[in-house]
């Protein structure tokens, strides 16, 4: 039996899978190579801009505007901050100097080696969401794999480099997913692993200086070298993926991100590579059926290179359309034309929008570094409650949602700094999340002196903490049925504050003003509208959490 009809014969009977033309990826019965491609399930959106532009947020997203993200992985063992992974084999970079103190030289001990002593001993997922809802997050969202490359779930096409079989040897995602769906929250993964390819060619250098200059890093090793080494058996290039020539330009260290489009010299990614993402990211979804996936992509993975992304979006579009009688998927992507937008949902990293954007969209942001860093937590370098809050506030006025992410210890736990922080959140959102939740854009943003000196976005985002501090002059507006929230971002020091932007007679609000509430404490306050605008006398006694005020319209 010739190689093709062996694997044909061996794809008999196996549903949900077609035979590429190319037989190149992976190991059958030790002998045979044979390439699955998952099939796209059947429905109205086809894998192309123009089919997936007739996308519509669902409303459950746009009603929930804060979500809380679990960006955790084999990256946050050293707990040495984030893209470890790839930092580690920069000759130089505290994050190598710290690594050869901690573990070794990275041609001896390199990154699958952190993988294998990592355990996540202490890893509770039921706690840590129910912690998140209690604090108001409206859904959760797991890290499903980072570009270090190793799948944290059950992974039938990343079959030895996933969680099950490496580290904690648990299956992350069902985790968080079974956490998740017991309190009630939608589910979302997020998705990085499409860059592998050129973020991991770190991992194919040596050193230049000292005694061990031109000892290659562990980047290149394949299976034949693991004989007698705890990964015996295994193909390191299943994980590192580099096997190719480098980029161009690959020395220098912020040339990835000007190749993170697919082009200006980066090494193409084979076909081979291009399938194995699609199929680990169709599996993904088939298995654990997440309501949203984030993708840390410009547009959607892969593109403009490949249509695998365009793939696996109409893959998941359709089959939330047939499991649940509608389309009540979102998928994230950075970087997004007008038109673009119209397929998917704009993510801003790190910063937001400085005007009311016309599609829902989402900003991403930490309290700390992406992965854990230990020196932030000794240095007590978290963000504050008052500034997550005023980020919320401004972007759902701006027809955004917040995704915040809480660094994990490797072990799988927070620590007492970040569960205060997320407490003190919590304290806000009980008291004032009428003013959030469910809410759309008014016909302005706000008002006040802060946005006048905002920051430009650049790249995908990155304006966060360049503008002024919010005041007690900066408010932010919302409405929901027929309530106007303005949400003033300090508590006055004269005890009351104009809203210009209401004055009598206002285009904006040509309505009487009959009430004007303190959301957190339901408390009616006094108030005066002239032509100069709404003016509101606060009460004497400041509620908890007062950075951020809340008052109901009507």
């Amino acid at each position: 039996m010739n190689r093709r009809k062996l694997i044909q014969s061996l794809a008999v009977g196996i549903p949900g899978i077609l035979i590429s033309s190319k037989l190149s990826a992976f190991a059958v019965a030790d002998e045979a190579v044979k390439e699955f491609v998952e099939k796209i399930m059947a429905g109205p959106f086809k894998p192309t801009w123009e089919s997936l532009s007739n996308y519509q947020t669902p409303d459950w997203f746009r009603d929930a505007k804060f979500g809380m993200w679990a960006h955790w992985g084999p990256q946050c063992e050293p707990e040495a901050g984030d893209w470890y992974a790839r930092e580690m084999y920069m000759e130089g970079h505290w994050k190598y100097k710290y690594h050869v103190e901690k573990y070794g030289h990275p041609s001896v001990f390199g990154f699958k080696d952190v993988i294998n002593v990592w355990k996540a001993d202490k890893w509770d997922p039921e706690a840590l969401v129910s912690l998140y809802k209690s604090v108001g997050a409206r859904y959760f969202m797991a890290l499903a794999n980072h570009h270090d490359n190793l799948d944290l779930y059950d992974s039938k096409y990343q079959k030895n480099w996933n969680s099950l079989k490496m580290g904690p040897k648990k299956d992350i995602i069902g985790g968080w997913a079974a956490a998740a769906k017991k309190h009630g929250l939608p589910f979302a993964v997020s998705v990085h692993a499409a860059h592998t390819w050129s973020w991991f060619e770190t991992a194919q250098r040596s050193d230049k200086t000292g005694p061990l200059a031109g000892v290659p890093y562990d980047g290149k090793l394949t299976k034949k070298d693991g004989k007698g080494k705890w990964w015996e058996g295994l193909d390191p290039q299943e994980l590192y993926a580099q096997d190719h020539k480098l980029s161009e330009n690959s020395e220098d260290n912020g040339m990835i991100h000007k190749q993170w489009h697919w082009g200006n010299g980066v090494t193409p990614p084979t076909k081979a590579y291009i399938d194995k993402f699609y199929n680990r990211t169709i599996d993904l979804i088939n298995k654990y059926n997440p309501d949203m996936i984030y993708f840390d992509d410009s547009q959607f993975p892969m593109w403009p290179i490949s249509n695998a992304g365009l793939k696996i979006a109409a893959h998941f579009y359709n089959k939330s359309i047939k499991d649940k009688g509608k389309l009540s998927a979102v998928i994230t992507g950075k970087i997004l034309s007008d038109d673009q937008k119209k397929a998917m949902v704009w993510d801003i990293e790190r910063g937001q929008s400085n005007s009311i954007e016309p599609l829902p969209w989402q900003t991403d942001t930490c309290i700390g570094n992406w992965h854990y860093d230990r020196g932030l937590y000794n240095r007590k370098g978290y963000k504050t409650a008052k500034t997550i809050i005023h980020t919320l506030v401004d972007v759902v006025s701006k027809n955004g949602n917040l995704m915040l992410s809480v660094p994990v210890r490797g072990d799988g736990s927070i620590d007492e700094l970040e569960r205060a922080v997320v407490e003190d959140i919590g304290i806000w959102m009980k008291a004032n999340g009428e003013s959030i939740y469910g809410t759309r854009p008014w016909k302005i943003f706000g008002e006040g002196p802060a946005q006048a000196k905002s920051a430009a976005l650049t790249a995908q985002g990155f304006n966060e903490g360049k503008g002024a501090p919010f005041g007690e002059k900066d408010i932010r507006f919302a409405v929901k049925d027929k309530a106007l929230f303005a949400t003033v971002l300090a508590w006055p020091k004269n005890g009351s504050v104009m809203i210009t932007s209401l004055p009598e007679g206002s285009a904006n609000y040509p309505e009487k003003i009959n009430s004007v509430k303190l959301v957190a404490t339901g408390q009616e306050l006094k108030f005066e509208r002239n032509a100069e605008g709404l003016k509101v006398y606060f009460p004497q006694q400041q509620p908890a959490a007062s950075y951020a005020n809340a008052l109901m319209i009507i």
